[in-house]
């Protein structure tokens, strides 16, 4: 299973990544989880919220490019080891992990990723019994 990543691009100036933050707050629009990345030019903001559609319209209509990403979010605990026994799997399979991010609460942690192959990676991860959110 997989879910709906937004990236918006953004200038490399300050305020831009508040400007995010106030439409989506204006829009009662909570980010779970982001990152940033910059590049020499530009920005790129990965955001997971719950109402994705909505997300990408207020953006939008805000003048953001925005684009949407399929990604995968697990569940893994939030123990030393835990994530590399995931990844080991994945490696051991071929898959390549373009980007990841993760958050970690208490004894849990999620963690999103982008792989090069996403259905033969959801595939192993649900032969492992990985928790997919």
């Amino acid at each position: 299973m997989t879910i709906k990543q937004i990236t918006v691009f953004l200038e490399n100036k300050t305020g831009r990544l508040n400007d995010v933050a106030k439409v989506l707050g204006a829009n009662n629009i909570n980010m779970l989880a982001f990152c940033i990345a910059e590049t020499v030019d530009f920005g790129l903001m990965r955001l997971i919220v719950h109402e994705v559609d909505k997300a990408v319209d207020v953006l939008r209509d805000a003048g953001f490019a925005v684009i949407l990403t399929d990604v995968i979010a697990i569940h893994c605990d939030n123990r030393p080891g835990a994530l590399s026994k995931i990844l080991e799997s994945l490696a051991e399979n071929d898959i390549f992990i373009e980007y990841m991010y993760a958050f970690a609460q208490s004894e849990r942690a999620d963690v999103i990723i982008n792989p090069n192959d996403l259905e033969k990676c959801v595939r192993i991860l649900e032969e492992k019994h990985s928790d997919i959110l």
